[in-house]
């Protein structure tokens, strides 16, 4: 396995961030989060027509430029860097892995060319009131009438359901768990933007009174296409918390050079230079888990599962470590609102939660590595 980006794809790295450091500096995203949708659509579709972002993992045949998600993850990076305010992870990763991996080939050609292009934003559907990421938490239901099927209940912590024109909602029926496509303004279907930590990516609660949907033909059990994606979407959050630990990171090691105590900089103390070097092993260390996750997943490895879950808690800590230490280098001026240093610790407090915490992950590796099995023979 050959740890090493290509050129091309480090080629598509300074091209993503050239682009946002053009497109989302600090100002922006400061302007963005205040909006009611919380990105702008306008640049969503450069994005889509002028790079190609939405569509790297999409194949040629609907729009796409038939990558995968390595490419994916170094633009996931780069957008946690910039603490970009669009629903790339919401359309681009959840609901494009989700229509990538089912066997709806109608849905395919429906749905891909637009989610590619940026006319279109997706997202998933599936946590509610427990916050549960398993099969166990899904209570929405799904009743056939008629040849039509209908959604009940409600879901919440729904990435961009506020603004996305298509939700994939995972519900309960009386054959089991299934994938349903909504339309975003279908009749019955009521969204509320939630108050949240991070104004840099919003989240919603979505209400189903008797909604009309269509059921998203899949390959055998529809939890296992729910997994996969889970899997696929926790690999590329890792990419994205390494760009955030990364950037918080180089803030650091920028203000230790040149605010000066006692006539030199802070960076010369012994202690601030211990500090910064344990952040970079997390940083580091981190990279390298995210990317072999990213590897991976492009290869359909078995061990999927295992690693993602692995990287999933291993970056999700580096992360929230990385961002807290900017703080305290940066001292009272990191606490202000006028800082950006709050605005990389609050995405990375919400990204360590997303998917599920490192403790969730911690115990789902050992179910998923056979240790829970041994445990219980002992």
């Amino acid at each position: 396995m050959d740890f090493a980006f290509s050129e091309e794809q480090e080629e598509l790295r300074r091209t993503v961030r050239a682009f946002l450091t053009d497109t989302s500096p600090e100002t922006e995203v400061r302007r963005l989060m205040e909006t009611p949708e919380g990105f702008d659509r306008a640049l969503w579709r450069r994005m889509g027509t002028e790079l190609g972002l939405q569509g790297l993992a999409v194949p040629e045949e609907y729009g796409g430029a038939g990558c995968g998600p390595v490419e994916v993850g170094v633009v996931m990076e780069e957008t946690g860097r910039a603490l970009l305010c669009a629903p790339f992870l919401s359309s681009a990763v959840l609901a494009t892995t989700a229509l990538l991996h089912c066997a709806d080939e109608d849905a395919r050609k429906r749905l891909l060319p637009g989610l590619a292009s940026g006319e279109l934003v997706a997202t998933l559907a599936l946590t509610e009131d427990s916050a549960r990421w398993d099969g166990a938490g899904i209570g929405l239901t799904a009743q056939e009438s008629n040849g039509e099927w209908l959604l009940n209940g409600h879901k919440t912590f729904v990435l961009d359901g506020a603004a996305a024109d298509v939700v994939l909602t995972v519900a309960r029926s009386e054959d089991g768990i299934g994938v349903f496509v909504a339309d975003g303004d279908a009749a019955g279907l009521s969204r509320e933007p939630l108050p949240t930590m991070d104004p840099t990516r919003r989240q919603a609660r979505l209400d189903y009174h008797d909604v009309r949907a269509t059921l998203l033909r899949t390959h055998g059990d529809s939890w296992d296409l729910v997994s996969r994606v889970l899997d696929h979407a926790a690999v590329a959050l890792c990419a994205e918390q390494v760009g955030v630990a990364s950037r918080a990171l180089d803030m650091a090691v920028e203000y230790a050079k040149v605010r000066h105590q006692f006539g030199r900089p802070i960076g010369s103390f012994q202690a601030v230079k211990h500090l910064l070097a344990d952040v970079l092993l997390e940083v580091e260390s981190a990279r390298a888990a995210a990317h072999y996750a990213l590897l991976a997943a492009q290869d359909e490895d078995p061990e999927l599962p295992a690693v993602a879950s692995l990287a999933k808690a291993f970056c999700s800590d580096a992360c929230l470590q990385a961002t807290a230490e900017n703080i305290q280098v940066h001292g009272g001026i990191g606490f202000t609102w006028e800082h950006p240093a709050h605005l990389y610790l609050k995405r990375a407090k919400t990204s360590q939660l997303l998917f599920g915490d490192p403790a969730y992950h911690r115990e789902l590796l050992a179910q998923r590595i056979g240790m829970e099995a041994v445990k219980g023979a002992a």
